[in-house]
């Protein structure tokens, strides 16, 4: 792959391999049971010599089926899995939007959870002060802003997890099924923060299986199958190689 000074994330020939008990009943509690008792492996492939290079200011989406190393993918390039082969380059700030709410302490109140993920994500507390309010309201959680978070329901802390994570002033965002996010309401409050993303020229991995959101968001698109890259460019081609992968494999 050239060198390319404009690039924002360059993947170089990167390969993930999980190493996978074959026994089925395999668990913690059995090898704490039994620690040197030889239990087999099998090496399972996530991805596959996989190669791109995204500009600053792209909206990629990234399209694939289930278990096709999507998140595995987003989770390396955020630096929370490290490569067995190859290598990945981010310039710029990178917030990734992976698992929501990672971070949370249940026992303590919204309000506190607020600090204390902002804090994770990198904003410093007068900026969280600042955007206090913003967040609240967007997340829709004014009147339980002083109830421990494990009063919340699911739904609840991934709004609020949402809520916070887009306050982040960043180059880059990955953005995992993030408008599977809250009821519809919610879901059209996240599509205009989106838009308002793509509109400052932030580079953006977008992951979805709505290709409508796809096409209004995106200018290039990479489609994963088996951990493998099949395609990486124009979005309506990528589009249609994927879905002809879903029609002949079902």
């Amino acid at each position: 792959m050239k060198n390319n000074k404009s690039y924002s994330i360059q993947v170089q020939n990167v390969t993930k391999e999980f190493s996978i008990p074959k026994e089925k009943n395999f668990s913690l509690k059995s090898y704490f049971l039994n620690p040197f008792r030889k239990v087999d492996h099998e090496v399972f492939t996530a991805l596959k010599e996989v190669s791109f290079e995204i500009q600053r200011g792209d909206f990629v989406g990234m399209i694939g089926r289930n278990g096709s190393g999507k998140t595995t993918l987003l989770r390396i390039i955020a630096g929370i899995y490290l490569p067995d082969r190859g290598e990945v380059q981010v310039r710029g700030k990178l917030t990734p939007f992976l698992e929501l709410g990672v971070g949370f302490s249940p026992e303590l109140s919204a309000r506190d959870n607020i600090f204390l993920n902002g804090v994770i994500l990198g904003m410093s507390r007068r900026t969280i002060e600042d955007k206090f309010k913003e967040i609240v309201e967007f997340a829709e959680v004014g009147e339980f802003i002083d109830t421990p978070l494990k009063n919340y329901s699911s739904g609840m802390q991934v709004r609020l997890a949402f809520s916070i994570a887009i306050q982040t002033k960043s180059d880059i965002y990955l953005l995992d099924e993030v408008l599977a996010v809250g009821d519809a309401d919610f879901q059209k409050k996240s599509l205009a923060k989106i838009t308002d993303l793509k509109e400052s020229g932030k580079t953006i991995m977008f992951v979805s299986h709505d290709m409508e959101d796809i096409k209004k968001f995106c200018n290039k698109v990479l489609v994963l199958d088996k951990g493998r890259p099949l395609y990486f460019g124009e979005v309506d081609e990528g589009i249609a190689q994927y879905r002809e992968i879903c029609e002949r494999l079902g």
